[in-house]
Order: structure tokens, then C-alpha cells, then sequence
């Protein structure tokens, strides 16, 4: 893991019960996004991504793993339905993101897969993406396999034939020590519960999306990516980015959460104030038919 996955930030003071989605999208670009690059990094390696790449990304969220395609030479479309997150990903994609003739060659699209269809994509007779990823790991959340099932539904017929699809999870809850920080998140939110609560990755929740989405598996992997912050409110702040907690917030507060949630990381804190939590994620690389 790059030491640049564990970072100083300045500690925010006061507490407030309301989401601040900005602020949470900042917190996302600046201390949880990062956590993930190892698996950005085995994927882009495997598939070759490169100057032929034309990749979709699902759920891109403030579009680091974009970014990374983008510096690969790849031509990127993103896709979300977070504004502020999206606002960040323009920052770092569009002032930057230019082929070697001066155009654009990243796009980013607020809304649903099928929002990316133009007349540069196969949805609008132009060339079909080459890769599709979807690096929002599934399997900690009940129903998470629903929606991936959904955006894939409309992303696979603008990719080509023989194209990638990615798809990402969190790996068994014996090896992720944050299943343990997200149990918290389930027990507080009780009286809502439903789609949303936690529950173990399963085997094959990968195998079971791409089948269900009329995919063929076609190699599969494990990447370590280790949850490090520089201290105890940057892991706070950076797990509360994830949303995976929104559930518990509306049903107590934000103080019961954050302190909650500080108590579940205290086994992980470190002497020198550091937060580390070592997990292996998954990948699946499926082909459209």
C-alpha cells in the first residue's frame, strides 16, 4: 500500500446531525477514494488499458480511478449520480483530460449508464466502449446487487462485442476488518432496516450479477487494499463518505453515529494515532457476448 493512502487533515470541530453533502464530497476525493487504487491499478494492468481503451466507468464517483485510466491514455466517460462528487471529478478530468489534437477526451454524465449515449458511443452508431468498470465494491450491503444489475442493464449494450465488464466486491468478512467498523452501521439503523443493512460478501456475488446481466466470466483476482488514515477523525470522516452509515445517521443522529463509530475503530488505531484496517477486495472481468 502507497504511503500516500495515509495522509494529515485537518480535524473538523462541532458536530452536525445534518449531511453536508459537499463537505462529504470532499471528504470522499480527499481520504476514502484512494483506498482503492491498489485495485484501480491490478485491473487497469491486467486489461491493458491504454490508447486503444475507450472505458465507461459506473459510479465514478469524484474520478480518480478515471483519471488513472485517462493518464494510461485511455479515452474515459464517467458516470454518476452524485453532483458533488461529479463537480470534483470535472475538476480533475476536464481542465486536463485532452488527446494530442486539443478535444476532449473525457467525458463525465450525471445521471444513468444510458445517459453516456452519444453520437461518439455505440448507443449513437459511434465506437463502442472497449471496458466497462464498476469499481463500487457489492457484497456488504443487502440489495447492492440489484442496482449494480440495473446500471449494467444499460451500460452492456454500449460496449462492443468480446468487450470487459469489471465488477468489484468486498472479499470474505474474515479478511476485511472493516465488516466489523460496518456491523455498527446495521445495528444502529435497526428500525429502518432492509435494503441498505449490512450483511457477509457471499462466494459468488460477482458470478451471479454478470450471469444474471448475460455475461461470461473470464478471469478473476484479489487485491489487497488496506483502509489507512492518518487518524482517528480522518477514519471517521472517511468512512462516513461512503454513505454506508446514511441509514444509521436517519435513524439516531450523527453525534451517536460518529461516536459509535469511533469506539468500533479503536482496535484498529495504532500507537502513533494512525488508523489501519488490512482488507482484500475482489475483482471479476466478465465479456460481452
Amino acid at each position: 500500500m502507497t504511503p500516500t493512502l495515509v495522509r494529515q487533515h485537518l480535524p473538523r470541530t462541532g458536530h452536525d446531525p445534518r449531511v453536508d453533502r459537499r463537505a462529504r464530497a470532499r471528504d470522499w476525493s480527499e481520504i476514502q477514494e484512494r483506498m482503492l487504487v491498489p485495485l484501480y491499478e491490478a485491473v487497469y494492468g491486467r486489461l491493458d488499458v491504454g490508447s486503444g481503451t475507450r472505458l465507461l466507468g459506473l459510479g465514478c464517483g469524484s474520478g480518480l480511478a478515471l483519471l488513472m485510466a485517462a493518464s494510461r491514455g485511455a479515452a474515459v466517460t464517467g458516470v454518476d449520480t452524485s453532483p458533488d462528487r461529479l463537480a470534483l471529478a470535472r475538476e480533475r478530468l476536464l481542465t486536463t483530460g485532452r488527446d494530442a489534437r486539443g478535444h476532449a477526451d473525457a467525458r463525465i454524465v450525471d445521471g444513468s449508464p444510458g445517459d453516456t449515449a452519444g453520437t461518439d458511443t455505440a448507443g449513437g452508431g459511434g465506437p463502442a466502449y472497449t471496458v466497462v468498470t464498476a469499481f463500487e465494491p457489492i457484497g456488504c450491503l443487502a440489495g447492492d446487487a440489484d442496482g449494480l444489475g440495473e446500471q449494467l442493464a444499460e451500460a452492456v449494450p454500449l460496449a462492443g462485442h468480446g468487450a470487459a465488464v469489471v465488477l468489484a466486491g468486498w472479499g470474505p468478512p474474515e479478511r476485511c476488518a472493516t465488516a466489523s467498523v460496518l456491523r455498527v452501521a446495521t445495528r444502529l439503523a435497526e428500525p429502518l432496516r432492509g435494503t441498505g443493512s449490512w450483511r457477509p460478501a457471499h462466494r459468488d456475488d460477482l458470478e451471479d450479477v454478470a450471469r444474471r446481466a448475460g455475461l461470461g466470466p473470464d478471469g478473476s483476482g484479489r487485491v489487497a487494499c488496506p483502509f489507512g488514515y492518518a487518524d482517528m477523525d480522518s477514519a471517521v470522516r472517511g468512512l462516513l463518505s461512503t454513505g454506508l452509515f446514511d441509514p444509521a445517521i436517519a435513524a439516531t443522529d450523527r453525534v451517536q453515529v460518529d461516536k459509535e463509530l469511533a469506539e468500533a475503530l479503536h482496535p484498529y488505531e495504532r500507537q502513533d494515532g494512525t488508523v489501519w484496517m488490512p482488507n482484500v477486495f475482489r475483482y471479476l472481468i466478465a465479456r460481452t457476448s
